[in-house]
């Protein structure tokens, strides 16, 4: 498969929303000190209509990420602490009883918020985390005979930590793979840290003199225009190609690779081609372009198909995981 000669560089649709965009992954930069793969990450998901599991050990502003996210976005915000005795009903909401009235009144929950940090989601029980994925993947919640929608804008980051398996409930595989994306973050390097010290004094003077910032918001229109200009890019057929080969060959990689095929004990599903388009969209958008390259679609593979591909019993005992697999699908499926 040959691609038509690349057009030169020339910026999305909608100079001045995309402009936006990038002012508030610049400022998300600026607060977010050494995590910008993490920023950036943000950004697709919420372009792609998607939402966020990052895997990071504690302390690296993974909760201060989604809350600055959520401070430049004219939306609601909600954070829940999931713990081993959390219930559906403190995530979903209640019918509460009105004796006044003689009725009973729904009390939404945090999960109607538009921006929702799911805090530790595997120290929650089964039970819970089944609530919260149904409302990710059904976008409503049903409570008793009635079922509410969700916000239009909805985006979940749930966040793991990978140091204390004590006490927790793994997500199984099924679930996993309602999350568009899997982002594992690690420690900033020297330069970062020294200035994320600097910043720390800075937040702290600031809120001893209780001066608070002015912060530019994105309204939620602004947010669905970028999301259908980011549907409205450009992908070849050729590239369309390229990414099902690569998750085809994440099913069965025999054609391209034996070794590899005994390596792989389950593939990637039709959701992980819909979500890998969609970042490689999103990804493009954010670069400026109006149309999408193979570039952009090796760059989010790794953190939308690691969770999706699973190691038979004998790669796993090999040292073979996701990230290892996709490694290996990169290099045996060939370029268009």
């Amino acid at each position: 498969m040959n691609l038509p000669p690349t057009p030169p560089e020339q910026p999305a649709a909608g100079n001045g929303l995309h402009g936006d965009f990038i002012a508030l992954r610049d400022a998300l930069a600026t607060e977010i000190v050494g995590q910008s793969l993490l920023v950036e990450r943000l950004l697709i998901a919420l372009l792609a209509d998607g939402h966020l599991l990052v895997e990071g050990a504690p302390g690296l502003a993974k909760t201060t990420a989604i809350r600055a996210l959520a401070t430049r976005i004219d939306a609601g915000f909600a954070r829940i602490q999931f713990t081993p005795d959390l219930l559906p009903a403190d995530l979903t909401g209640t019918d509460i009883w009105r004796p006044q009235e003689g009725r009973f009144e729904f009390q939404p929950g945090p999960v109607f918020h538009s921006i929702l940090l799911a805090d530790e989601i595997n120290r929650a029980p089964a039970k819970v985390q089944s609530a919260l994925l149904e409302a990710m993947g059904e976008r409503q919640v049903t409570v008793g005979r009635t079922t509410y929608p969700l916000p239009p804008v909805f985006l979940v980051m749930a966040t793991q930590n990978p140091i204390e398996q004590e006490g927790t409930f793994p997500l199984p595989e099924a679930q996993l793979d309602r999350f568009l994306m899997h982002v594992r973050i690690g420690y900033p390097d020297a330069g970062a840290e020294v200035e994320i010290l600097r910043l720390a004094r800075e937040r702290a003077l600031q809120a001893m003199d209780a001066r608070p910032a002015v912060v530019r918001k994105l309204s939620l229109q602004q947010v669905e225009q970028a999301r259908r200009a980011v549907l409205e890019l450009h992908v070849a057929p050729q590239l369309e190609r390229y990414l099902v080969e690569l998750v085809l060959a994440s099913r069965d990689a025999g054609a391209h690779d034996p070794a590899l095929a005994r390596r792989i004990a389950w593939g990637a599903s039709p959701r992980g081609s819909i979500a890998l388009e969609r970042c490689a969209r999103a990804k493009a958008w954010l670069a400026g372009r109006d149309y999408v390259t193979p570039d952009d679609v090796r760059a989010v593979a790794p953190d939308v198909l690691r969770y999706r591909v699973l190691p038979s019993y004998e790669a796993a005992a090999e040292g073979w995981d996701g990230e290892r697999l996709v490694a290996a699908l990169l290099d045996c499926v060939p370029l268009p």
